[in-house]
């Protein structure tokens, strides 16, 4: 039995409501067609998100800055960010660092060789033969990747302990130059954001159990969410088609998953989907709500901080956990990435 122990998140630094992102956004609009203007302003006003959280000060988020000089500010506070949030999750679940046997690092916001787990070994003084596995590339469903594939471990290695850390930056892949519609979604929906879980196939160790795991990929979707690896830096790539696709294979993705732990979506007590944006969120909250079913924590998460790529559905899991749900009860985590794929993980308290 593999249970999820604690969660818990560490915000950045550097915080601004959407009215201060406004005349940043008159600054970097400047010379633009005035309905071009007023129509970037209705995006960033109607995104349902409030505030958000940044490794970078807006006035560095909306400079000239090089990738290089971005990717090191991504480097420098993702790895003071990270300790303290591992730092924090141990204290909150009463572990040691040296508890620790399996340390799984998620970002795909920057670049950093060596990953980020071999500065959480050093800062931390861990044992010296946890394994290590940087999880990149995956995008905004790297959360509940990273999850799943430390619940794969405990399941094979009864006894240990396992740590998922999620650090994300999106401000820093902002293109000033670049006025096109994804690069403007992008800056209106993301925040930056860091999040660990710890989990524990130890029979001491409470918490909610994983009951089953699983991905489903869309195919021929690669085109629809990532980045572009350009001289400025990584460029997002969002097509306009992701939450009708998302809306297309729902039931493909959620029907099956259920049924094989034979369930349906009115069993499901407590819906832990990640806040990709408002369309999206939008899309999924109609698809559960013909069963009576809510995502507000979803919603309250992207209006608090915005999406955080991989972190955020850390951030609604969190909110879960505190709420200490009634024991039997169940839980469906899911979120979408690149790829185009979705990952589903199934919990009971």
């Amino acid at each position: 039995m593999v249970k999820i122990k604690t969660v818990f998140k560490a915000v950045p630094g550097f915080s601004r409501s959407t009215a201060e992102i406004l005349p940043f956004l008159d600054r970097w609009l400047s010379g633009q067609d005035e309905r071009f203007i007023r129509k970037v302003k209705k995006i960033f006003e109607n995104a349902a998100v409030d505030k958000r959280y940044s490794f970078m000060s807006p006035e560095e988020v909306f400079s000239t800055s090089t990738f290089e000089e971005r990717n090191n500010i991504y480097i420098r506070e993702g790895i003071k960010l990270s300790t303290t949030c591992l730092s924090g999750a141990l204290k909150k679940a009463k572990w040691l660092a040296t508890d620790i046997d399996f340390l799984i690092t998620v970002s795909c916001t920057g670049i950093m060789i060596p990953s980020l787990d071999a500065y959480l070994i050093n800062n931390l003084n861990m044992r010296q033969d946890v394994v290590r596995l940087p999880v990149t590339e995956m995008g905004c469903a790297a959360g509940v990747s990273g999850m799943i594939y430390a619940k794969n471990f405990l399941k094979a290695n009864p006894g240990k302990r396992a740590a998922v850390i999620s650090v994300e930056s999106p401000t820093a892949t902002f293109q000033l130059e670049d006025f096109s519609m994804a690069n403007i979604v992008s800056a209106a929906i993301f925040g930056d954001g860091v999040a660990c879980v710890l989990l524990s196939s130890c029979e001491e160790d409470n918490g909610p159990e994983i009951v089953d795991e699983g991905m489903y990929h869309f195919v021929d979707a690669t085109h629809m969410m990532g980045f572009s690896l350009t001289n400025t830096g990584l460029k997002m790539i969002l097509d306009i088609e992701v939450p009708e696709s998302i809306a297309t294979h729902f039931p493909a993705i959620v029907r099956p998953f259920l049924e094989k732990n034979n369930l349906t979506i009115k069993d499901i007590d407590h819906l832990i989907f990640h806040p990709g944006g408002k369309k999206i969120v939008e899309v999924v909250e109609s698809l559960f709500g013909v069963h009576g079913k809510n995502i507000d924590d979803t919603k309250e998460v992207l209006r608090l901080y915005g999406n955080m790529s991989s972190a955020t559905v850390l951030y609604v899991l969190e909110r879960f956990m505190d709420k200490k749900p009634n024991k039997g009860e169940k839980g469906l985590m899911l979120s979408f990435g690149p790829g185009f794929s979705a990952q589903r993980i199934l919990l009971q308290w």
